[in-house]
């Protein structure tokens, strides 16, 4: 039994830690690793940012010189930067060069390779993956090996085919060698090998053949893919020079990349024109991969993956 306290008895009050006591807080210190990262992106954002300086200025220096005045501009030493800009340079160029009828030539091979290679490319990709038929690796080896074929090793004798068909100066004969590509096979069947069985098995359940397999959920789940090599065959299909060089005897069926060294040399005196029309020529490029990048770098990687 505790005894009653009194006045006189001293009052223990509880103890306080006094500020003494109190262990001060740690200033964070910044962690070395978190340093080398943020030292490590810069560098990679400095280095990515002068190797695109480095890759337009060859760009820039073509827009300089197609605004500035020839003339003039071989006095003022050649500067990175327009001299006595004549900004109707693009219209003079795409009038005198007639580029609009080279243009829409160039867009209608373009148009029919890139559509002819697309087709003849998902065909054979699935009968490569899904089709079983003898010597089928021996055949697909076979026709791979063709990418180890440029285009001057077949380049006599697909001119004389063309002679003899009588297709010189024509579509067909500036788009018959190149309706299927070896390249998109193999890139589109490595997008339909990464096929899941289960997939297959129930579009199998719920009915479809060949075609409507291909049609309902290969090539949708291989779009990517599809995408990307409709790209790359539009840009070759545009860039193409020795072939049509081959088989044009027409001015009339000049593509514009036959059409591009023919101007510049009747203008020899004004070389802004020749750099005006070239710049004009690249922009549908331009265009292609400024929008479908995406698809492109998506496509080359789904397909990359693929045993």
């Amino acid at each position: 039994m505790s005894e009653p306290t009194t006045d006189d008895d001293p009052v223990v009050e509880p103890a306080t830690p006094g500020l003494g006591d109190v262990p001060a807080a740690r200033t964070p210190s910044a962690r070395p690793g978190s340093r080398a990262r943020l030292a490590k992106q810069v560098g990679w954002y400095l280095t990515l940012t002068l190797l695109s300086l480095i890759v337009l200025f060859p760009v820039w220096m073509i827009l300089v010189r197609a605004l500035s005045q020839p003339i003039a501009y071989l006095t003022a030493g050649q500067p990175p930067r327009p001299v006595e800009p004549e900004w109707d340079v693009f219209s003079r160029a795409f009038r005198q060069g007639d580029l609009d009828r080279r243009l829409l030539t160039s867009a209608g091979m373009t148009i029919i390779i890139a559509t002819a290679q697309v087709v003849t490319s998902v065909l054979a990709a699935y009968a490569f993956a899904f089709l079983r038929f003898p010597f089928r690796r021996l055949a697909f080896v076979g026709f791979m090996a063709t990418l180890m074929l440029p285009i001057e090793v077949t380049l006599i004798a697909n001119v004389e085919t063309i002679r003899t068909l009588g297709w010189f100066n024509s579509f067909q004969g500036l788009t018959a060698p190149f309706l299927a590509a070896a390249f998109g096979t193999f890139l589109i069947r490595q997008g339909f090998l990464g096929i899941p069985d289960d997939l297959r098995d129930a579009a199998e359940l719920d009915g479809y053949g060949h075609l409507g397999f291909l049609w309902h959920v290969a090539v949708p789940v291989t779009r990517p893919i599809i995408a990307s090599f409709t790209v790359i065959s539009f840009l070759s299909a545009w860039n193409q020079y020795l072939w049509p060089r081959s088989i044009i005897t027409r001015e009339a069926w000049d593509t514009i990349q036959i059409a591009l060294p023919k101007f510049a040399s009747e203008n020899i005196n004004q070389l802004n024109l020749g750099f005006a029309a070239a710049i004009i020529a690249a922009l549908p490029i331009l265009a292609i991969l400024i929008f479908f990048q995406r698809h492109l770098i998506r496509g080359l990687t789904a397909g990359a993956v693929k045993g």
